[in-house]
């Protein structure tokens, strides 16, 4: 008689599942930027000295900069750094974040632009929630 199996559930670590949330929602970032590139005009504005609505600048592109380099950070942080500091700013970083892709969104046309931040948006909501149930330990 054959006997049955199932695969064996493990509880998600929560630095695995942030860690692997951060690095999706910078793929995201990259491949929805990369995408812009080919909209219409795109590349003659950026040589024009445009980023988006701003004037590229010292400060916007510091601001630009600022923008990535957090949750590109978060990776390791929330690997690296005791629970309790990881989940305080995987909460606080997952809510900026939720802010910025949001807002990117405000008066957005193109369908590709919308897939990738409600994606964005999906993801950070699950980084959120991921922190706020950190599980915690009875000593």
């Amino acid at each position: 008689m054959a006997t049955k199996s199932s695969f064996v559930e493990f509880k998600s670590n929560p630095r695995l599942s942030a860690v692997s949330l951060w690095i999706a929602l910078m793929v995201l970032y990259l491949y929805c930027d990369f995408l812009t590139f080919f909209r219409p005009g795109t590349i003659q504005a950026i040589l024009g000295g445009k980023m988006g609505f701003l004037d590229v600048s010292p400060a916007s592109l510091f601001s630009a900069a600022l923008l990535m380099a957090i949750p590109t950070l978060m990776i390791p942080l929330s690997a690296l750094l005791p629970a309790r500091l990881s989940r305080i700013l995987n909460l606080a970083a997952s809510a900026v974040y939720l802010l910025v892709n949001v807002g990117n969104l405000l008066g957005e046309t193109w369908s590709y632009y919308w897939l990738f931040g409600l994606l964005e948006i999906s993801a950070v909501v699950a980084l959120f929630f991921t922190a706020l149930r950190w599980p915690k330990e009875n000593i």
